[in-house]
């Protein structure tokens, strides 16, 4: 599903990924952790193709991402790529369905067509009852759940994710961690996870581990 090679990254004089290589196979979830500062949050920017690398190859299912131009690149994104972060970034003024169809509507889906399947998301995430309700009337486990339907919508082959539990307590921090694996049996995607939670990277099928740019 990912294949990386030799994947660097400066910012200005500062070297944050130093030659990556990286081969993820399909349906796999990978944890990758390290102290702040190790390049984790860069690397799955790249991976998500928010940043170029200066140098190295990236091939994700078989496409490489950055020969496309920025509109054929956007729409491979919205199509193929699922983002949750540790700030949820929903939309205060959406209800929660209206968050959730957005990646779709953006794709050009039918409205209609787009909530029947928001609404199958939110019955899988025991969020039926919550649908319209804004996200200032949400728990915060119930927020991030929302933002996974909305990772979901597009029915993406790769769901990254950075620090997704960082902000939760540990009761909703296990449910999200068990339900990164459901939602693995019952959709077939793949999973990159950064996190510092223990937990959650020990249960993974990998725990990749970076230090100052590399993988150790």
């Amino acid at each position: 599903m990912i294949h990386a090679e030799g994947i660097t990254k400066s910012y200005g004089d500062v070297q944050v990924l130093k030659g990556i290589d990286l081969s993820i196979k399909k349906n796999e979830l990978i944890s990758i952790v390290g102290a702040s500062g190790a390049g984790k949050t860069t690397l799955l920017q790249i991976l998500g193709t928010l940043e170029n690398p200066d140098e190295g190859l990236y091939e994700l299912d078989g496409t490489s991402p950055f020969s496309l131009n920025q509109k054929q690149l956007s729409k491979f994104r919205n199509r193929e790529i699922g983002f949750v972060f540790q700030f949820h970034q929903l939309l205060p003024e959406f209800t929660a369905i209206e968050n959730i169809i957005l990646p779709a509507l953006i794709k050009g889906d039918n409205k209609a067509e787009a909530e029947k399947r928001a609404k199958e998301l939110l019955s899988f995430l025991n969020l039926s009852s919550r649908d319209h309700h804004k996200p200032n009337a949400l728990s915060g486990g119930e927020q991030q759940r929302v933002a996974v339907a909305r990772a979901l919508i597009n029915q993406p082959k790769l769901i990254l994710a950075d620090e997704p539990s960082g902000n939760l307590d540990t009761k909703n921090s296990e449910e999200l961690h068990q339900l990164f694996f459901d939602l693995r049996e019952q959709f077939d995607q793949t999973f990159v996870i950064v996190t510092h939670n223990t937990d959650l990277a020990n249960i993974s099928d990998r725990k990749l581990e970076m230090a100052d740019g590399k993988f150790i």
